[in-house]
């Protein structure tokens, strides 16, 4: 299993599933981290937490693990 926080800076792909539900995954539906959306990796914050990611037009950060329980598509 390929998770978003493994992508490399610049890399796209396509989320496949949240792995966990619970509130977690909740939010991230809610904020358009939904199966099938394109996603591509913009950077890191300095220390490397948190991340940078871009999809549907707007870019959101999050936690590495959050990012790690997100599973994805490369192209």
């Amino acid at each position: 299993m390929t998770t978003l926080a493994q992508l490399g800076r610049g890399q796209s792909a396509q989320v496949v599933q949240i792995a966990q539900g619970g509130e977690l995954a909740q939010r991230l539906l809610e904020m358009g981290v939904t199966p099938g959306v394109a996603i591509r990796f913009v950077g890191a914050a300095p220390l490397g937490d948190p991340l940078e990611f871009e999809l549907r037009g707007y870019r959101l950060c999050m936690r590495r693990t959050e990012a790690e329980q997100i599973e994805i598509r490369l192209p």
